[in-house]
């Protein structure tokens, strides 16, 4: 962020100049700070005290907080603890306009999913069932870590799924030609 500090009646110091850089890194919990967020900061002197002015342009908008003071550090600290007051304003509106808008997606979502017909083929797969005895299928399913295994029988010579039931015992589904 660039830090702008201008002096009205009075010499700005580095070390006022520095401590308006320290309070102003406050900001980097909220945003990703880069050269595009400017920070301009006005330092009067009048008879009845210090008056620091903190304009911040930042991509949400516009800060600015304006504190009169005896003295000038505290008036930075008051201003500091006013920008971020808005800043966490700002940051409530847009999270409950965005909560708003998730939600309607949300519910658009759902009418989209009740709307579809039919489930769809997502995905083809071809296999070569080979030629095995069942306890080898059951025994590659296992190691293969399915809960079916597609396999040609060594008896019958047909196509037969071995799959693994919900009771944790095995089940055998044989096809039958006409």
């Amino acid at each position: 962020m660039l830090v702008y500090i201008h002096g009205k009646n009075v010499d700005i110091t580095d070390a006022m100049h520095q401590r308006v850089e320290d309070k102003l890194k406050f900001m980097e919990k909220y945003f990703d700070l880069d050269d595009s967020y400017r920070a301009n900061v006005v330092v009067s002197v009048y008879p009845d005290g210090q008056k620091v002015e903190v304009t911040i342009t930042t991509k949400i908008g516009l800060l600015r907080a304006e504190v009169k003071h005896d003295d000038f550090y505290a008036a930075l600290d008051l201003s500091v603890d006013k920008l971020e007051d808005q800043i966490r304003r700002h940051k409530t509106k847009l999270s409950r306009k965005n909560k708003e808008s998730l939600a309607q997606s949300f519910l658009n979502l759902i009418e989209e999913s009740e709307n579809e017909d039919e489930p769809k083929l997502v995905r083809t797969k071809t296999i070569v069932a080979e030629s095995m005895e069942l306890n080898d299928a059951i025994l590659n399913m296992e190691l293969l870590g399915h809960s079916f295994f597609i396999y040609t029988d060594e008896e019958t010579e047909d196509i037969a799924v071995v799959y693994k039931r919900k009771d944790g015992d095995y089940g055998l589904l044989e096809v039958e030609r006409e």
